[in-house]
Protein backbone atom coordinates (compact mmCIF):
# COMPACT_ATOMS: atom_id res chain seq x y z
CA UNK A 1 0.00 0.00 0.00
CA UNK A 2 2.89 2.37 0.75
CA UNK A 3 3.89 2.37 -2.63
CA UNK A 4 0.46 3.66 -3.63
CA UNK A 5 0.57 6.91 -1.30
CA UNK A 6 1.69 10.24 -3.10
CA UNK A 7 2.03 13.53 -1.31
CA UNK A 8 -1.81 14.02 -2.50
CA UNK A 9 -2.45 11.05 -0.31
CA UNK A 10 -1.25 12.88 2.97
CA UNK A 11 -2.02 16.53 2.54
CA UNK A 12 -5.62 16.15 3.26
CA UNK A 13 -4.24 14.89 6.77
CA UNK A 14 -2.31 18.09 7.78
CA UNK A 15 -2.84 18.62 11.43
CA UNK A 16 -4.41 15.19 11.96
CA UNK A 17 -3.40 13.06 14.48
CA UNK A 18 -1.53 9.96 13.92
CA UNK A 19 -1.77 7.21 16.44
CA UNK A 20 1.80 6.11 17.06
CA UNK A 21 1.19 1.94 18.35
CA UNK A 22 3.66 -0.12 20.06
CA UNK A 23 3.94 -2.78 22.12
CA UNK A 24 5.77 -0.41 24.75
CA UNK A 25 4.05 3.15 24.65
CA UNK A 26 1.26 4.85 22.69
CA UNK A 27 1.83 8.16 21.48
CA UNK A 28 0.04 10.89 19.19
CA UNK A 29 2.04 12.26 16.50
CA UNK A 30 0.57 15.34 14.58
CA UNK A 31 1.04 15.77 10.57
CA UNK A 32 2.91 18.91 10.33
CA UNK A 33 3.95 18.59 6.90
CA UNK A 34 4.16 16.62 3.77
CA UNK A 35 6.21 18.12 0.76
CA UNK A 36 6.88 17.26 -2.86
CA UNK A 37 10.77 17.19 -3.84
CA UNK A 38 10.78 19.56 -5.88
CA UNK A 39 8.26 21.60 -4.07
CA UNK A 40 5.96 22.35 -6.98
CA UNK A 41 6.17 18.85 -8.61
CA UNK A 42 2.99 16.86 -8.95
CA UNK A 43 2.02 14.16 -6.77
CA UNK A 44 3.09 12.03 -10.28
CA UNK A 45 5.54 12.21 -13.69
CA UNK A 46 4.23 11.89 -17.09
CA UNK A 47 4.56 7.95 -16.89
CA UNK A 48 2.91 7.62 -13.49
CA UNK A 49 5.76 7.34 -11.20
CA UNK A 50 5.54 8.88 -7.75
CA UNK A 51 7.26 12.01 -6.84
CA UNK A 52 9.55 11.86 -3.95
CA UNK A 53 7.80 13.72 -1.10
CA UNK A 54 8.48 14.03 2.95
CA UNK A 55 6.47 13.94 5.80
CA UNK A 56 6.92 15.80 9.55
CA UNK A 57 5.53 15.00 12.65
CA UNK A 58 5.24 16.52 15.72
CA UNK A 59 5.41 14.35 18.89
CA UNK A 60 5.60 15.09 22.64
CA UNK A 61 8.86 16.53 24.04
CA UNK A 62 9.56 13.17 25.62
CA UNK A 63 10.41 10.30 24.93
CA UNK A 64 12.25 10.14 21.73
CA UNK A 65 11.95 7.53 19.35
CA UNK A 66 14.50 5.83 17.86
CA UNK A 67 15.08 5.90 14.27
CA UNK A 68 13.44 2.71 12.54
CA UNK A 69 10.52 1.41 11.27
CA UNK A 70 6.99 2.77 13.28
CA UNK A 71 3.66 1.59 13.33
CA UNK A 72 0.77 4.63 12.58
CA UNK A 73 -2.54 4.06 12.64
CA UNK A 74 -4.72 7.31 11.12
CA UNK A 75 -8.63 7.20 10.90
CA UNK A 76 -8.68 7.82 6.97
CA UNK A 77 -5.64 5.73 5.84
CA UNK A 78 -5.50 3.30 8.41
CA UNK A 79 -2.49 1.16 9.80
CA UNK A 80 0.85 2.78 8.40
CA UNK A 81 4.19 1.67 8.92
CA UNK A 82 6.55 4.20 7.91
CA UNK A 83 10.96 4.60 8.87
CA UNK A 84 10.80 7.72 11.38
CA UNK A 85 13.94 9.61 12.03
CA UNK A 86 14.00 11.93 14.83
CA UNK A 87 15.13 15.34 13.07
CA UNK A 88 14.67 18.27 16.00
CA UNK A 89 13.06 19.01 19.32
CA UNK A 90 12.07 21.82 21.04
CA UNK A 91 9.94 22.99 23.76
CA UNK A 92 6.61 22.23 20.94
CA UNK A 93 7.69 18.84 20.62
CA UNK A 94 9.76 16.20 19.07
CA UNK A 95 9.69 16.46 15.06
CA UNK A 96 10.09 13.26 12.97
CA UNK A 97 10.58 12.77 9.32
CA UNK A 98 9.70 10.01 6.62
CA UNK A 99 10.91 10.40 3.05
CA UNK A 100 9.29 8.68 0.48
CA UNK A 101 11.52 7.75 -2.49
Amino acid sequence: MLDRLTVASFAPTLGDTYILVDAELRLDLELIEATAHPADAPPTDAEGRRTPFSLLFRGPVEPVLAQRIQRLEHDALGPLELFLVPVGRDAAGTRYEAVFG
